[in-house]
């Protein structure tokens, strides 16, 4: 008669219990990086299915009470809930199905744990068990995944979450493996945060997305992401055949021709890390080592027309090729620089990491004239020859350039460099048309420095990816163009430096 009587007040009581439910509510406020709250935010808890708005306050709430049926012994639909807890004068009253027992941890006030119980069945614990000195203290009642929190004190006190449902509640609902709730909206970049609870409060910032690079019939947009070459993530195969001072000298063989050419790597060199691609062009009476390392003077005050120098940051790569001569360095009536220098371009590109989309080249006076003739990503040429050099068959593309040239020059003349090498650059770097074709810029004439010192001229009618930069000094023929004073106070390095870095 005694068993019997437990078993129905255990029946009872499981019944009263289980009328309660599970529940969980997830809110908070989605904004900009400016702290601007962000209407009508697509907000989705991914695993549980559910999903929300933000409103005109950038708010949003996501809330379920998941009601469970009373046991099979009452109701045929019960759900087979994993426990539910009531608390009166700091008696624990629990159920939990048989396989999860009820664990039981207590902290005090700094978050110490000072006790932790294991409860099978169902039954009543007192929580004041075991806790020797009085105080506030903190409470985790967990049946499987699932969980409940509140405080209480030695004297009786005790405040929770719970509801006032006949002073019972369910655990909180633990989130499923791999929850997490997601943030979408037109405009910005997508967010997934992963949750190990259900109910929390969330301060979330949102990140606009970046614009889609333009793609275009020719070139790139100013300012591109790196396009990274074959040899990003590999160990150059390149064998030197000796190093000097600045660099290291190799050869390459190209059709019957030994060619010879030089390298100098930033010094913490990164395989990984797109580089700039800069070929310094020797003029005539120079060679190719003369521009990674050569004694002062005014035509080679620095490694590589000064731009080594200027590249403090090692962003660079430069590579000084030699012509075929000394005396007439570049050929005037063959393409055989041209098959050189694109077999070392694909050659370096398989062995070093570097940004094919921002290849550069300069040069001097025969120098420039094969500069020209090459016409990489962007040129400077300096004391422009422009003479009877091999040209390939103009395909009506643009070229950014720059140009600076001394109007006393006896030897390359400055008109010829303004109304012939300028006209044909401007012929093909207008403003491109609704079809994506570029259009003819040469009816623009440069502002010319009148008096003393320089005059740099920005052309207006050409593209924007594509300047043209035309710069007129008082000199002779020498690259290293000054206002005041000598060639050591020459401003050509640091102008050209700013012509490549808006790119």
């Amino acid at each position: 008669m005694k068993a019997k009587r437990l078993s129905l007040v255990s029946a009872a009581c499981i019944a009263a219990l289980c009328s309660t439910s599970f529940a969980y509510t997830i809110s908070g406020k989605v904004s900009d990086d400016q702290g601007k709250a962000i209407k009508d935010v697509d907000v989705s808890l991914l695993k549980e299915g559910k999903t929300t708005k933000t409103d005109d306050k950038g708010e949003f709430t996501i809330h379920e009470d998941e009601k469970d049926s009373i046991p099979t012994a009452i109701h045929p639909n019960f759900k087979n809930a994993v426990g539910y807890i009531n608390i009166n004068n700091g008696i624990l009253s629990y159920s939990q199905s048989s396989t999860s027992p009820v664990q039981v941890k207590i902290y005090n006030s700094l978050g110490n744990q000072v006790f932790t119980k294991t409860l099978q069945g169902a039954g009543t614990y007192d929580l004041s068990k075991g806790l020797s000195a009085k105080g506030t203290y903190f409470a985790q009642v967990s049946v499987g995944s699932a969980k409940q929190n509140f405080k209480f004190t030695t004297e009786g006190s005790y405040s929770s979450s719970f509801g006032t449902q006949a002073g019972a509640s369910a655990l909180m609902k633990d989130a499923q493996k791999d929850e997490a709730i997601q943030f979408t909206t037109e405009g910005y970049d997508t967010l997934t945060i992963k949750l190990n609870t259900l109910d929390t409060t969330l301060n979330v910032k949102l990140t606009k997305t970046p614009p889609p690079a333009p793609t275009f019939k020719f070139g790139y947009a100013l300012k591109n992401d790196p396009t990274p070459s074959k040899g990003c993530g590999t160990t150059s195969k390149l064998q030197k055949t000796k190093s000097v001072e600045n660099g290291d000298r190799f050869e390459m063989r190209v059709g019957s021709d030994n060619r010879e050419y030089f390298i100098t790597l930033p010094k913490n060199y990164d395989n990984k890390k797109p580089y700039k691609l800069l070929f310094a062009m020797h003029c005539m009476g120079s060679n190719a080592e003369d521009f990674v390392h050569h004694y002062a003077d005014q035509d080679h005050p620095s490694p590589y027309y000064g731009q080594q120098k200027l590249d403090t940051e090692g962003n660079y790569i430069f590579v000084s090729p030699r012509g075929d001569t000394d005396g007439m360095p570049w050929s005037v009536s063959s393409d055989k620089d041209h098959k050189f220098i694109n077999q070392l371009l694909t050659t370096l590109e398989e062995n070093y990491c570097i940004d094919t989309s921002r290849v550069f080249m300069t040069g001097f006076s025969f120098g420039a004239m094969v500069t020209n003739s090459m016409a990489q990503d962007a040129v400077a040429v300096y004391a422009t020859a422009d003479y009877n050099i091999y040209l390939p068959k103009n395909k009506g593309l643009p070229i950014a350039w720059m140009a600076v040239h001394g109007k006393n020059d006896g030897t390359c003349q400055y008109n010829r460099a303004r109304d012939s090498a300028l006209k044909r650059i401007l012929k093909n770097n207008g403003k491109a048309d609704a079809d994506g074709n570029f259009t003819d810029a040469s009816a623009e004439k440069p502002k010319e420095v009148g008096g003393s010192g320089h005059l740099c001229y920005d052309f207006t009618t050409v593209d924007e990816r594509f300047p043209v930069k035309f710069c007129s000094w008082n000199g002779q023929h020498q690259w290293t163009a000054y206002d005041n004073g000598n060639w050591q106070n020459t401003w050509v390095p640091q102008e050209v430096h700013k012509f490549f870095e808006q790119f």
